[in-house]
């Protein structure tokens, strides 16, 4: 399989392009060289065929060939939006939602959130995990990646919410909560909220519902924070 790289910039048949430092050490990394094919993409939609011109000390050039219509997303959009699981567990769930298809991600701080941040702190994060994102993206074959928004806390979070544009689930151990196999019926864009290690305290669900969130279970198991999105998000990918 060609080398993937993702760019943030126009894209267009014909193009010569001298790359930015990160996907520069990236090809250099791989030692690829003059005349060597790869493929590129920037988000937007589809894959371009490109070929190395030159490798600098600091930088590579490239040419943009041939577009094609690749569409590898899932027919239901999915964001997730989660309690962040502490230490290098949100970087291993970042990459594999990012695998399985998801469309964007929201982190956000609960009640019984481990890992707390806030400004530079927060920033430098979602940033680390927007580059984990583009790696898991470039290598899963996607030609989009998805968004990784800024940091927020719950209770902030729902009141910015506007009115439902598809599903809302909140992962529950409710006696109400609807089974998992309801993810497979799926259709359209769907949000899914799920909590930190310890799961959302009852006055968090409650807000949640009030928010238009229905309850869904994954089954009798506890799964972990970083488990129990990925497992939703499997479900989803069936669904379409």
């Amino acid at each position: 399989m060609p080398v993937r790289v993702h760019l943030e910039a126009p894209l267009s048949e014909g193009a010569a392009l001298t790359l930015p430092p990160e996907p520069s050490r990236h090809i250099q990394v791989l030692r690829l060289q003059p005349g060597d094919a790869l493929t590129v993409f920037n988000g937007e939609g589809g894959e371009w065929d490109a070929t190395v011109t030159r490798m600098g000390r600091q930088d590579v050039d490239l040419r943009i060939g041939a577009h094609h219509r690749a569409e590898r997303e899932l027919a239901c959009p999915v964001t997730i939006a989660l309690g962040m699981p502490a230490n290098e567990r949100m970087d291993a769930l970042v990459e594999k939602a990012t695998e399985l298809g998801v469309a964007a991600i929201q982190p956000l701080m609960c009640a019984r959130s481990v890992l707390k941040l806030a400004g530079d702190r927060a920033e430098k994060r979602r940033a680390h995990w927007q580059a984990v994102a583009v790696a898991a993206a470039e290598q899963s074959c996607r030609t989009r990646v998805p968004a990784v928004a800024p940091i927020l806390a719950l209770d902030r979070w729902l009141g910015a919410l506007g009115p439902a544009a598809g599903l809302r689930h909140v992962l529950s151990f409710g006696p109400d909560a609807a089974a998992p196999a309801t993810l497979l019926q799926a259709r359209g864009p769907v949000l899914l909220l799920s909590g930190p290690e310890g799961g959302l305290d009852p006055r968090e669900e409650g807000q949640a519902r009030q928010a238009g969130f229905a309850p869904l279970s994954l089954g009798p198991r506890v799964l972990r924070a970083d488990t129990a999105p990925l497992a939703a998000l499997s479900l989803l990918a069936l669904a379409g």
